[in-house]
């Protein structure tokens, strides 16, 4: 009988996320609307097709399943960045975290878009928490995304005459969190490195050190690009990286490719920004706790932030001027700015929206709060208009909630991904209706006889 249930269960689940049911014509209506860019009150939100149709204050088609969120709020799907969502399981079992890497042949080459894991236990807790995109990122030291590699990091050459590590950690992607067999949206999307204290670690110890060698692989990189042919009959001296990461690093040294760069306190921001202007690479700032101290200066350089606004204990030299205001200084100076969940946003994704809610409260306004997760890592990541934002032509990632998205006692109690409607439920409520009050299943047959 409890076979049977669980079958149930899980066939209405596909029914939901089937793009049959996707296709159907919804009318959201009567709730107020966060467009992700503006607050439509009682207005109506019309999906079809996995696309948002219209928005605004109008009489729903007559066609339509109306949905009424009289009382409620209705708001684009947050979106997690700095994220792991989809490739770690359990960090510190190796077998089930496809986060990190350590060959010295596969750095910047390394894509975690090939480790994504559909039915991942965390995406359901996630996707509960308004999350329905992510940016997954490799791991690297001093990353957002939680655990460091050990002490045996160091700068050196390894196997082959290749880096050992590189400054480099691999690319990052894009990921929707539906039900179903395909979650990946966009692999590489960027490149992922440490600068600050972590990378100089890897360089050798000295920031002046990871600088030369980060100045050094891309000269490599441009020689490479344009000597393809005198390497592959090996007549172009010695590179310190592999064929792959010299391939994958040529869009990221021609400007094409952002990377994102986990840099903390304000003369290594500075540094970074110096960087950019010599090399002519695109950056994404990750973390930038100090980064109230030069706003204005990474305003003029058009560098968007990712950053976790409850960071505010001086933990090391590098964040001693950390504070929670850091996100509405930086929004004030006219930086773009997202805002990340906590420990790398795996286990811990849904409380991004704490985040938001934390910066409002520490001078962030409530609008620009509601876009650092929704319409901005849209923006940063190259794609505007697409989702993270109600507006027509953009993916129906729509979620009804109780109350004030932004209040940890709202319930996200209607869920869209892509226009389907996804269950209510994870992992860890199955097991709470199973094993609550001692119902049928609760214990194995051997204890009931």
């Amino acid at each position: 009988m409890r076979l049977r249930t669980l079958f149930l269960a899980a066939a209405s689940v596909a029914v939901l996320a089937s793009p049959a049911f996707a296709q159907e014509l919804t009318a959201i209506t009567g709730g107020r609307v966060l467009t992700g860019t503006s607050v439509i009150e009682n207005g109506t939100v019309v999906i079809q097709n996995g696309r948002v149709v219209s928005v605004g204050v109008m009489a729903p088609p007559a066609t339509a399943r109306i949905i009424d969120a009289t009382g409620k709020v209705v708001a684009p799907g947050f979106v997690a960045v700095d994220s792991g969502l989809g490739a770690s399981e359990v960090s510190s079992v190796g077998g089930s975290d496809d986060l990190r890497n350590g060959a010295n042949t596969i750095s910047a080459s390394f894509d975690v878009s090939y480790g994504l894991d559909p039915w991942s236990f965390t995406l359901p807790v996630a996707r509960l928490g308004g999350i329905t995109r992510a940016i997954v990122v490799p791991n690297h030291p001093g990353g957002g995304g939680g655990h460091a590699h050990d002490d045996s990091d160091f700068a050196g050459v390894g196997d082959g005459g290749y880096q050992s590590p590189s400054l480099f950690a691999g690319q990052a992607a894009i990921i929707h969190l539906a039900e179903g067999t395909d979650i990946l949206v966009k692999p590489r999307v960027a490149m992922v490195a440490p600068l600050g204290e972590a990378g100089a670690g890897v360089a050798g110890g000295a920031r002046g050190a990871e600088f030369v060698q980060f100045k050094e692989t891309l000269a490599e990189v441009r020689l490479y690009a344009r000597n393809k042919a005198a390497y592959d009959r090996a007549g172009l001296r010695d590179l310190s990286l592999s064929r792959a990461d010299l391939e994958a690093l040529i869009p990221v040294a021609s400007g094409d490719m952002p990377l994102i760069v986990t840099v903390r306190r304000a003369a290594d921001i500075q540094q970074v920004l110096r960087l950019a202007r010599e090399e002519g690479v695109k950056i994404i700032l990750d973390g930038a706790e100090e980064g109230w101290l030069v706003a204005d200066q990474i305003a003029a350089a058009g560098v968007p932030v990712l950053l976790n606004p409850i960071s505010n204990l001086p933990g090391n030299f590098e964040t001693r001027a950390v504070r929670m205001q850091n996100a509405a200084a930086l929004d004030a100076a006219g930086v773009l700015i997202a805002i990340k969940g906590n420990e790398g946003s795996i286990h811990r994704a849904r409380e991004t929206r704490y985040n938001a809610g934390n910066a409002v409260s520490h001078g962030l306004s409530y609008e620009s709060a509601i876009e650092a997760i929704t319409v901005n890592p849209a923006r940063i990541f190259g794609m505007a208009g697409q989702f993270g934002e109600l507006r027509p032509g953009a993916a129906a990632d729509v979620v009804i909630w109780s109350g004030d998205p932004l209040e940890p006692l709202s319930l996200a109690e209607t869920i869209f991904i892509g226009g389907a409607e996804q269950a209510p439920t994870s992992r860890q409520f199955l097991l709470r209706d199973r094993y609550a009050g001692g119902g049928e299943g609760a214990m194995p047959p051997a204890y009931t006889r």
